[in-house]
């Protein structure tokens, strides 16, 4: 049996029908096209499918897609601008926090909201506010200056 649901995804109404049982990663990728989700452990350990979900970050590959019917989800599709991309994107970029960049997408959502409910973070906070994703090349270190740099960033944009 096929559920009818529409997910606002990056701003915008998709409708989708999909099976009870679609993973909320799956639909994503498969049924909408949006192959910026990674999954990597399918148990939610490794935060590569980390999406925001009404702002919070959740592992898609753990949430079945008829469980956030009308619900608001950004993708890390979602989270350049008009002006191209995101502080939290150009500080990853700037400071090298990727290498192979399969966990990237993870660790994109999962500090963009880290810095909007904490702007200013301390090395403490971030390594707290990022240990549910998991890097398998960088040792974490540029990841921790991409978090700050993105703070930065986000600080000079808003004038602070």
């Amino acid at each position: 049996m096929r559920h009818e649901i529409t997910l606002i995804v990056n701003g915008v109404a998709e409708r989708v029908s999909v099976p009870a049982r679609r993973l909320l990663s799956d639909c994503l990728r498969q049924d909408l096209g949006l192959t910026g989700t990674h999954v990597g452990c399918e148990h939610g350990v490794c935060g590569c499918c980390t999406v925001l979900l009404d702002g919070e970050p959740v592992r898609s590959c753990l949430t079945f897609a008829v469980t956030v019917d009308g619900r608001q989800i950004t993708t890390v599709e979602g989270l350049a601008g008009p002006g191209g991309m995101s502080p939290v994107q150009r500080a990853f970029a700037e400071c090298h926090g990727l290498q192979c960049g399969f966990c990237t997408p993870g660790f994109l959502c999962t500090v963009t909201a880290l810095l909007r409910d904490n702007p200013a973070p301390t090395d403490e906070e971030v390594v707290e506010g990022i240990s549910g994703n998991l890097c398998r090349c960088t040792g974490y270190q540029n990841i921790v200056k991409s978090v700050h740099r993105a703070a930065e960033l986000i600080a000079e944009e808003e004038g602070r």
